[in-house]
């Protein structure tokens, strides 16, 4: 059945050939290139289905599965499905697949059919003699008694065993082909897992961003403000109390208690994603950071838009965290930021004048910002020799907009 499918689809694309043995020679010409160009226009179509369906037959002689060597198909329409699909390696394998159904199954199975037949004629030639009236054709001799079949009849039994290795060996064959033509290669499956797992990675890093700005967004309009307004009757309350008295003590124990928890709560919701950030952008974001550091920061940045917020976002965690350490752990008394954006690339740059010897296993944080660089497409490069300075490099590539 898989080769009538095969072969009748092919046939009649190649009924040009047939057509031009008996014409003339620009006409069989133009016949042959007609016929040529129509297998390879629609000859994948018809291999494709049929691909899959031999892939689904090839599970009753072996269990292990056999995946494909396509691409995930493109979203943008038949025209892109089909030039995807044409530029395919596995698709032309395909095709030669199907042409070898074509060209070998008709000759192979018709001779491993005829043999199988002759040992069932032989084996039946016996009955065949005894209901007959005269001499019986069984194949490879004729007979006219029960006893002159009786030989072929036990060379038949001997070659039940062959027919049937035989229909092993032929099965096992297709089966081999079929999987080294259908399956797709172990580096296409890489790489298309590749692909996925970054498309994955790109949907988690834009949903992790989505839900830190939901969190900043909950904590700014809501503890945040409800914070303030419990701060602001503490400070009332505080002035209609008499100076002095145990009350007023207390109520002003807990409007200290409240500001400082404000306090907290603003480093708290810049930790989780500024929302100057968000609004002004990332030069503005890192001036901040800037004028809030724990040591004098000069920053050097000038971009012509704005980056996509998870490559602002990571940019702007990866100078937090830097400072930090320099200050923290570097012991450094001055450093430099400098942000540029050129031909689609954002370079983000922290320069200290620290100890130098930052290692990213020591618990820095620098493999998780290095993790974190690498989730939105973009590389870190360190430069931290025992005397120091420390220079932390981050390379994104992206584009800005207006």
């Amino acid at each position: 059945m898989v080769a009538v499918l095969a072969a009748v689809p092919l046939a009649v694309l190649a009924s040009p050939w047939a057509l031009a043995a008996g014409r003339p020679p620009t006409v069989a010409g133009a016949l042959v290139v007609c016929g040529g160009v129509a297998l390879a226009v629609f000859g994948p179509l018809v291999a494709m289905p049929l691909a899959e369906l031999e892939r689904r037959r090839l599970r009753l002689v072996d269990a292990r599965p056999v995946r494909p060597g396509h691409a995930a198909p493109p979203a943008a329409g038949v025209a892109a499905w089909l030039r995807t699909r044409y530029a395919e390696a596995a698709t032309w394998r395909e095709f030669g697949y199907a042409c070898l159904l074509a060209v070998l199954v008709p000759p192979v199975y018709g001779a491993v059919g005829l043999a199988v037949l002759l040992v069932v004629m032989l084996l039946a030639g016996p009955l065949l003699v005894a209901g007959a009236e005269g001499p019986v054709a069984i194949g490879v001799a004729t007979v006219g008694t029960v006893r002159e079949a009786l030989p072929y009849a036990l060379a038949g039994l001997a070659g039940v065993p062959i027919a049937g290795y035989l229909l092993v060996a032929l099965a096992a064959a297709h089966g081999a082909l079929a999987r080294r033509l259908l399956e797709g290669r172990p580096e296409q499956r890489l790489r298309a897992e590749l692909v996925e797992v970054s498309r994955s990675r790109a949907r988690l890093v834009d949903a992790f961003e989505a839900e830190r700005r939901r969190i900043e967004r909950d904590l700014h309009d809501g503890a945040q403000q409800r914070l303030l307004g419990l701060t602001l009757q503490l400070g009332m309350a505080l002035l209609d109390l008499p100076p002095g008295s145990p009350a007023a003590e207390r109520v002003g124990e807990a409007h200290r208690q409240a500001r400082e928890l404000m306090r907290e709560l603003r480093e708290v919701i810049r930790g989780i994603h500024p929302r100057v950030l968000t609004d002004r952008g990332l030069v503005a974001a890192l001036e901040e950071l800037a004028d809030r550091a724990a040591l004098p920061v000069t920053v050097h940045a000038e971009l012509p838009g704005r980056p996509p917020p998870p490559v602002e976002s990571t940019a702007y965690f990866v100078v937090s965290e830097a400072l930090t350490n320099a200050a923290r752990h570097g012991g450094a008394t001055q450093a430099t930021v400098t942000v540029a954006w050129r031909d689609g690339l954002l370079t983000v740059e922290v320069a200290d004048d620290g100890a130098g010897g930052a290692d990213p296993d020591a618990g820095t944080g620098l493999t998780g910002l290095a993790d974190r660089v690498a989730a939105v497409g973009g590389r870190m490069l360190l430069s931290s020799p025992a005397e120091g300075p420390t220079v932390v490099r981050v390379e994104l590539a992206c584009e800005l907009s207006g």
